[in-house]
């Protein structure tokens, strides 16, 4: 997990989150917020790729323009990109180094199912490590 990861970030994509109006909010299936959950918390990048769908909600970004705004390597948020693409979270307009991308239709859909993993990442965030 990123050290710099704070419950005051959580708060607002969430916040970020739940103003999205864009599609009425329906209950996403069992199966999408399994997708949801396993790409935003148990991997170590999740903090990091809800980062990127923070910032693609306002608008489209390309790799090289999302790695400034972050602070990142090119490459990590390349292989960021890349799992988001793969797992429908994001799609892309172009090729190569200039390629734009935007929100999935998809993940438009079930933008409201982040809740779940942004609650889950905070629990993870806060829960105190006990040696026995």
């Amino acid at each position: 997990m990123n050290g710099s990861m704070t419950n005051t970030q959580l708060l607002e994509f969430k916040q970020i989150i739940n103003s999205r109006t864009k599609y009425e909010h329906h209950k996403s299936d069992k199966q999408t917020r399994k997708l949801l959950l396993y790409l935003f918390t148990s991997t170590r990048g999740g903090f990091t790729r809800l980062r990127i769908i923070a910032l693609l909600l306002d608008k489209p970004y390309n790799t090289h323009q999302l790695s400034q705004m972050l602070q990142l390597d090119y490459k990590a948020v390349q292989h960021h990109m890349e799992v988001l693409e793969k797992n429908n979270m994001v799609s892309k307009i172009g090729e190569r180094y200039g390629a734009i991308f935007y929100l999935s239709n998809f993940l438009e859909m079930n933008i409201h199912a982040l809740n779940d993993a942004i609650d889950k990442l905070d629990r993870k965030m806060n829960r105190k490590k006990v040696y026995l």
